[in-house]
């Protein structure tokens, strides 16, 4: 069972957690639909999609679930996120030819507003602050 963090859940946390979820949901939408229905038009570009929305599903729990391997689980699943954002967004200005259609990581999330570039840099940062937190939790056993 997952407990739930209520630091997590209040202030900064909170506004974090609502986009993983929104960004979460819309990602998979958008993957499924694509992979659904155009999956030959662009194979690497929808499966891309698929990956950004499993790792945003991944985020959204590990930042409200509790204890120190949920930190380290969020630290993993928002790092891969910026470093596929930056590696995709690089490499889809680069080689358009690459990505035929756009992911949720493409031009570094152009089609999201860029929130898929601010969102893990605001998310790692979050994480950071919190780290204080966490160390206490392991040596308290709290």
């Amino acid at each position: 069972m997952v407990q739930t963090a209520s630091s997590s859940t209040r202030g900064v946390g909170r506004v974090l957690v609502v986009v993983y979820a929104i960004l979460a949901l819309a990602a998979t939408g958008r993957s499924v639909f694509q992979i659904a229905t155009k999956f030959d038009a662009a194979p690497v570009a929808y499966l891309l999609s698929a990956v950004a929305a499993v790792v945003y599903i991944a985020a959204t729990v590990a930042l409200v679930a509790k204890g120190p391997t949920w930190y380290r689980v969020a630290w993993i699943t928002i790092g891969f996120e910026f470093l596929g954002v930056v590696v995709v967004g690089i490499l889809s200005i680069a080689d358009p030819v690459l990505f035929p259609a756009d992911t949720v990581w493409s031009y570094f999330g152009r089609g999201y507003a860029f929130i898929p570039f601010v969102l893990p840099i605001l998310g790692m940062a979050w994480l950071y602050s919190r780290r204080a937190g966490v160390a206490q939790t392991v040596t308290t056993g709290a």
